[in-house]
């Protein structure tokens, strides 16, 4: 029995490994921290957030560099462990049985699917593998052990800066006590983490949290008042699920109000719903840090429920505990549904699909899929989203590149003028349309665009390539830094 999740994860997963790199995997292999066999050190930058999932991507790009296999199994790896470290920790603390079946619950969720198939979320993973080892450690009366543990949880990301606050309220509920010392660190360096993290966000352009996630802190707050009663609900039907769902920003009478029933509820279950109340409480807390103030370009993601899945299935696995009957059926389901996001995940095509199917009024559904349709398809795409975003910039670039890649330079250079009218201080437009000038012969005046955009980017890879295929001198390099792929390219 005490193998069951770790078979039904496998089952519900295991096809992970013939899965391909989606979404932003592919910036990975672009960022010389990861790419460089120095980078090990790089990875522990100030700016980093996230330093010990950084080291861990730059092992496994020297290891095995760009096959997806390892990288897949790796995170499947992560998942079945965590899905064990569920099952040995809550046995300490509920019936051996809910334990089994609070696992299963973890190892099966479609829920979890996000986090297991999307290579970047490797530090969902690692962060709730490291909290878990915290818990249990924790449970074992070793406070200052579950302190370093949560070191290093935090060191992998940021997102689980509620978890001390989760052990103080265990242990109060427990034995009406606080054990001062170890809480007071573990949340000095929870601060710390998150100051780290704000200035980082500012300081990283295009980071997309923070200040520059592209809506403001009150505006997501209000909005994720709404998505904390959506993922309960996902927990108990998740259908449907997809990697960019249709949630749109919530005005701030309406987003209080949701917030009000959230906390009303959280509250009352505390209080009096037993065991069940107050895991189910405890999740609504671990999900707190990405689900609040703090704003992130999504406004709402599958993978943030991984660490409070612990909560939701330790009160799930209770529940089904008291139903044998509807537990085999339960979990079939799920993992059946488990199974199609592995699926999903295999290929962009099929991903992004799914996510334009939920959400036809969005556009970034549109501009993934276009980037991985043959042109004409992919055009009828980009012409389409324009009509819902015709002033986005990057729906005219997107357009200009396919013109490119079906050979019609004289359209492509129109698009990539549209794009510079709506972003005209962008290096990247720049560029983009003096190659469509190359491609009309018009190259005295593309390499002069070129020399322009790196003025204003010195570090813009692409334009240094372009002036060195068309033999000019770029101007001496800043303190850039590239992979070796491009420092070749650019023979470096």
């Amino acid at each position: 029995m005490k193998a069951v999740p770790l078979l039904l994860g496998l089952i519900a997963f295991g096809l992970s490994l013939a899965g391909s790199f989606q979404f932003d995997d592919h910036a990975l292999f672009s960022d010389p921290a990861i790419t460089s066999p120095g980078g090990w050190l790089e990875v522990w930058s100030w700016k980093q957030t996230r330093p010990l999932t950084w080291f861990s991507f730059w092992l496994s790009f020297q290891l095995s560099g760009a096959d997806p296999v390892p990288w897949h199994a790796l995170s499947l790896m992560l998942h079945l462990g965590c899905a064990w470290l569920t099952y040995s920790t809550l046995r300490r603390v509920i019936p051996e049985n809910a334990a089994i079946l609070a696992a299963c619950v973890f190892a099966v969720h479609p829920l979890q699917a996000q986090a297991v198939n999307y290579v970047f979320a490797r530090a969902t993973l690692l962060m709730t593998l490291f909290c878990l080892l915290a818990f249990r450690s924790w449970l074992n009366g070793k406070q200052w052990h579950a302190a370093g543990w949560f070191f290093l949880a935090l060191l992998s990301k940021e997102e689980c800066a509620a978890f001390p606050l989760f052990l103080g309220a265990w242990e109060w509920t427990r034995t009406r006590r606080l054990p001062a010392m170890p809480l007071a660190a573990m949340l000095a360096v929870t601060l710390a983490a998150g100051a780290r993290a704000v200035w980082a966000t500012q300081a990283i352009p295009g980071s997309g949290s923070g200040f520059t996630a592209g809506i403001a802190p009150l505006d997501y707050f209000f909005t994720q008042g709404f998505q904390i009663p959506r993922y309960a609900a996902l927990l108990i039907w998740p259908h449907p699920l997809t990697v960019d769902p249709d949630v749109t920003v919530r005005g701030a009478l309406p987003g209080l109000l949701a917030w009000v029933l959230v906390i009303v509820a959280t509250i009352m279950l505390y209080r009096r719903g037993g065991e069940f109340g107050f895991w189910i409480s405890a999740a609504v807390l671990l999900l707190l840090p990405s689900s609040s103030i703090l704003p992130a370009a999504d406004l709402a993601a599958d993978r943030r429920l991984y660490l409070p899945m612990l909560g939701f299935a330790a009160a799930l696995g209770s529940a089904l505990n008291r139903a044998p009957r509807a537990v085999l059926a339960v979990l079939l389901v799920w993992t059946s549904l488990s199974v199609r996001q592995t699926l999903l995940w295999r290929s962009e095509e099929s991903l992004w699909t799914e996510a334009l199917l939920h959400a036809p009024g969005k556009i970034r559904p549109r501009i993934q899929l276009a980037r991985v349709l043959p042109p004409e398809r992919g055009l009828v795409l980009i012409q389409q989203a324009k009509k819902i975003d015709p002033a986005n910039p990057l729906l005219a670039s997107e357009e200009g590149r396919i013109h490119l890649e079906s050979n019609r330079p004289d359209l492509a250079l129109e698009a990539f003028g549209q794009a510079l009218a709506l972003e005209p201080e962008s290096a990247r437009a720049i560029n983009n349309r003096a190659v469509a000038m190359a491609a009309l012969g018009q190259m005295e005046t593309a390499r002069a665009e070129w020399v322009r955009a790196l003025d204003k980017d010195p570090c813009l890879f692409d334009a240094r390539l372009n002036l060195r295929k068309a033999g000019s001198p770029a101007p001496p390099l800043d303190s850039c830094r590239f992979t070796p792929d491009q420092a070749k390219a650019l023979g470096l």
